[in-house]
This record gives structure tokens, C-alpha cells and sequence, in this order.
């Protein structure tokens, strides 16, 4: 699915996301819930104004969650093993709104990373986070 070159690349780009988690991944929520109201709904519980603690946690988790997987991108089913466990059958999060939200991953990417975020690295990050998604989602079947 991905060549040797895109997997470099995509973990080179979370690795520099790592320090900004907080950021990166509050952004991408509250740029969800804003494009995408709906969403909300899973998040009642937590205070999801923008720079809020909660938000910024949350945020910071699935950055890391990604980044994680970006490391070794053969071995994800393993790595999200607990993630689709605990979204399936705890969470009870509709799979459509994993795409929802990589879509707004990738918006925040390109909003940050500026000409970093080429076209190349455009690519290979969307088919990154498709597979992210897809995985996530797998127990749903």
C-alpha cells in the first residue's frame, strides 16, 4: 500500500508532531466538531471549547496513537488492537466518524506544515490515515 519512501516520510512527519500533540490533535478535534456538529455528541462529557484541557488530552492521545502506528505501519492491526476494542464495543463510535476526523488530520497537517506538506506527502498521508481508519474500524465487521 505504501512504499518504502512514504512510510520515511510519514513517520518523519508525525516524529515532528510528537512535541505540538496537544496542538495538533486539539485542532484536528474541535476542527471536526466544528465542521462536522454531529461528532459532538461522543464528547458531552468532556469540555470541548478550543486550548480546554480536555480537548488538548484527548487531542494529544490520538497524535500519539498515530504517530505510534507511523513507526512500524506493518504492525498497526497489533498496535490499534486496544483502540478498535475499546472504540467498537466500549465507546460505541460510529466508524464513519474515524474518516471524519482523518479527513480534518490532514486539513491540520496541510495548515501547519505549509510547502512541507506537498503533494507527495499529501498523498502518502492520506493513504496513511485511510489504513489508520480502516484498522480502527475493523471490529465493526
Amino acid at each position: 500500500m505504501l512504499t518504502d519512501h512514504e512510510k520515511e516520510l510519514i513517520a518523519k512527519i508525525w516524529d515532528k508532531m510528537i512535541p505540538v500533540a496537544s496542538d495538533i490533535g486539539a485542532e484536528c478535534l474541535l476542527r471536526m466538531m466544528t465542521t462536522f456538529p454531529g461528532t459532538k455528541t461522543y464528547f458531552a462529557h468532556l469540555d470541548i471549547r478550543p486550548r480546554s484541557t480536555h480537548l488538548r488530552s484527548h487531542g494529544k492521545k490520538i497524535v500519539l496513537a498515530i504517530a505510534e502506528c507511523s513507526k512500524d505501519i506493518s504492525s498497526m492491526m497489533v498496535t490499534l488492537a486496544p483502540l478498535q476494542t475499546l472504540h467498537a464495543y466500549k465507546l460505541r463510535i460510529d466508524p464513519c466518524n474515524f474518516k471524519l476526523l482523518c479527513h480534518c488530520i490532514l486539513v491540520t497537517l496541510a495548515a501547519h506544515m505549509g510547502d512541507e506538506f506537498d503533494p507527495v506527502a499529501h498523498a502518502a498521508m492520506d493513504k496513511y490515515l485511510s489504513a489508520f481508519a480502516a484498522v480502527l474500524a475493523e471490529k465493526y465487521r
